[in-house]
């Protein structure tokens, strides 16, 4: 959820930072393995792990992290009955393991790299391999079985790999005023944005800041985006024929996600003598009853987030997540579940 974020701050600061990455969870936990923060040594944090509960003891690990040069793994046993400090004061039951290192030398550069790629729209895989007491790292292309891109060996098993993946777009076609609660949401709910009108004067780079922007038919916007079957796309334009030809087009490029807003008596209309596939949501959201934009907008953005795990779990890996070789990956492990020590930092 935070990877794309964290990755950007470690590739546009020179701030000394340490990385803190998940590594090992068993039981209930707030953030999967694999979930990653920076810290900054100036005290700035960019990301999350824990509603709060973990991050101020993180922090103060930083100085000494960042003056030793040395990783540092901390287990949290948040189960009430087991520990007497972690427990009784935050209950939630679970286990975590968190790594932290020093985001310093060849792992910042590395990070600026896979920052650098997820830019292109390409998926990396960070490698970790135990050397000695420390570590050492590997980059490469996240289909790709062959050569890191830098440092690692092919040969030997990294004791933890994460995946990092681009943002997936969400294309927004209808700039109306109810668009502007959307927008916000679902840029910070994790995707790219990219928002689409024929009326040119409500397509703007100060109502819209960094997402990309198309106007005209649309032909010229599908040319103009460059629409593909990776994208997600709500159909929002609130007028008939302009809506029924986006609906047709974005129909034939069959998109990981397709809603489209309207009552159902509008939807009838606009698909009439259309095909309805399983990736189209229509009318758009959760019925949760929400009334007004803010309520609309919290409803669909519920609905993108349900179906962008369902896309991830299609393809058999959750992005931004850890291989579960060592310590399990997506799924949550019973309480109790030990797996392999990590041997490569103190604890």
């Amino acid at each position: 959820m935070d990877a794309y974020d964290v990755l950007r701050a470690a590739a546009s600061s020179v701030e000394p930072a340490v990385l803190a990455t998940v590594v090992g969870a068993e039981g209930h936990a707030y953030r999967k393995t694999g979930a990653t923060m920076l810290f900054a040594a100036g005290g700035t944090k960019v990301g999350s792990l824990s509603p709060g509960c973990l991050e101020a003891d993180l922090q103060m690990r930083v100085p000494h992290l960042l003056e030793s040069g040395g990783c540092e793994i901390v287990t949290y046993n948040m189960v009430p009955e087991e520990d007497a400090v972690w427990g009784e004061a935050v209950g939630c039951g679970g286990k975590l393991r968190i790594l932290l290192e020093p985001a310093t030398g060849l792992l910042r550069e590395l990070l600026r790299t896979a920052y650098g790629l997820l830019e292109k729209g390409e998926s990396v895989r960070l490698l970790r391999y135990s050397s000695g007491a420390g570590i050492r790292y590997g980059l490469k292309p996240a289909a790709d079985e062959g050569t890191d891109v830098r440092a690692g060996r092919v040969e030997e098993e990294p004791f933890f790999e994460q995946t990092f993946s681009p943002r997936p777009r969400l294309v927004l076609f209808g700039a109306g005023q109810d668009l502007d609660p959307l927008f916000e949401l679902a840029g910070r709910i994790g995707f790219r944005l990219a928002v689409a009108d024929w009326r040119e004067e409500a397509v703007n780079a100060e109502r819209f800041p960094g997402a990309e922007l198309a106007v005209g038919s649309a032909a010229d916007i599908a040319a103009a985006l460059r629409l593909q079957s990776s994208d997600y796309a709500i159909v929002c334009g609130h007028q008939l024929r302009k809506d029924r030809e986006m609906l047709e087009l974005l129909l034939s490029v069959q998109p990981v996600y397709l809603g489209v807003m309207g009552s159902r008596k509008r939807i009838d209309y606009l698909f009439e003598g259309l095909p309805k596939p399983p990736f189209v949501h229509a009318p758009v959201g959760l019925a949760i009853g929400g009334e007004g934009p803010e309520e609309i907008a919290v409803s669909i953005a519920a609905e993108l987030v349900a179906a962008r795990s369902r896309s991830r779990a299609g393809k058999g890996a959750e992005a931004n997540a850890g291989v579960g070789r060592l310590f399990g990956g997506w799924p949550e492990p019973a309480n109790g579940d030990a797996q392999a020590d990590l041997g490569a930092c103190p604890r």
